[in-house]
């Protein structure tokens, strides 16, 4: 089996399909020279590779601005200029991705290797904070972000670093410049200018958004999209407003068909919700969600297909019960994956 050998890195992305342009969930394996994707059906990984993307002369993009709706894209360019568009389950597994595969695609040069491993050290997201509450406090009509006659329309990186600041978002100049970076990496906000989108192409990891008077910047229009769309939501807003906890592909089985399907699990906190995604969507909402209070979560025999569950699959399974007697069967990809998941959700039960 090719991917046999070398293994640096291995997990679900979704590619953009390259004769039909939809997106597909595919099981990605990064070797030294290559990476790999298997499609999985049945909840089996195929044998054989879908397809392989050999990374000499490859260059990648990331964050990748080309689809509003996916802000979390990485693009891969070969040297045969042919794209490939992943898209990832969260920011920080999209940017572990990134610095893995760029250093595969650089492994000839330690030194630039090494400076990756100290930008993934250095670059952290900030823990305890609601982006959604930041940019909500950002578009409030008497305390939010303001320049001029330009409020609500555009501000420059520097007004955008000094209000996360003064509204004690950031303690320094430093921590506003990531949280104003993972703000733009989130789609909240985006670059307007030629100074600002500048940097998204020409920079790396650390230097995409400028705390500079003459970069501009403005809200995303998927925020604002969702501002005015609140009121439309099915699912209850409540179930959204929890802190996330964890979040990752898995594989569930359909309750009607009994198929399995790649989904985006989100599990929140306060209040205790488990909500799954079909990550081939543009829409981001919520496939369905469940409260986890009551639950009863557990690990499957791994020996034999337990009751229950149809279809070859590969393993790793865990069972959860809702307190409305509704059985959830969800398949992880490794045996620490599916330890770590069950770990998570059980003291919200």
């Amino acid at each position: 089996m090719e991917a046999g050998r070398g293994i640096l890195k291995e997990g679900f992305l979704v590619k953009k399909g390259h004769v039909v342009p939809n997106w597909k969930a595919r099981w990605f394996v990064l070797l030294q020279d290559r990476l790999l994707y298997y499609k999985v059906v049945g909840g089996k990984q195929e044998s054989s590779p879908k397809g392989k993307i050999f990374l000499d002369g490859c260059t990648i993009t990331c964050p990748c601005l080309e689809y509003e709706n996916r802000p979390l894209v990485i693009k891969l360019r070969t040297k045969t200029n042919t794209d490939y568009f992943l898209d990832c389950c969260s920011r920080e597994e999209r940017d572990i991705w990134a610095l893995d595969i760029t250093g595969a695609i650089h492994a000839g040069n330690p030194v630039q290797v090494q400076q990756l491993h100290l930008m993934r050290n250095s670059f952290k997201l900030p823990t305890n904070i609601s982006l959604n509450h930041i940019v909500d406090k950002m578009y409030d009509n008497s305390s939010g972000i303001r320049q001029g006659s330009l409020y609500k329309e555009s501000f420059t990186g520097s007004i955008l670093v000094d209000w996360l600041i003064s509204s004690s978002f950031a303690a320094s100049r430093l921590e506003a410049v990531t949280l104003a970076s993972v703000l733009m990496d989130e789609n909240f906000i985006k670059p307007v200018g030629v100074r600002s989108t500048e940097a998204i192409r020409n920079g790396d990891l650390t230097e995409q958004f400028l705390d500079d008077s003459t970069a501009l910047y403005a809200f995303a229009e998927s925020y604002k999209k969702k501002i005015n769309t609140k009121e439309q939501l099915n699912i209850n807003i409540l179930e959204l407003s929890g802190t996330i906890l964890k979040q990752g592909f898995l594989i569930k089985q359909g309750h009607k068909r009994k198929n399995w399907k790649v989904r985006r699990f989100v599990l929140r906190s306060d209040p205790a919700f488990l909500h799954y995604y079909d990550p081939t969507k543009e829409d981001n909402k919520p496939v369905r969600g469940f409260s986890l209070r009551g639950c009863l979560v557990s690990a499957l025999e791994d020996n034999g297909v337990p009751t229950g569950v149809k279809g070859n699959v590969q393993g790793n399974l865990f069972k959860i019960i809702t307190k409305n007697d509704i059985h959830y069967y969800i398949q992880a990809s490794s045996k620490v994956e599916r330890a770590n998941w069950i770990e998570a959700i059980k003291p919200l039960t």
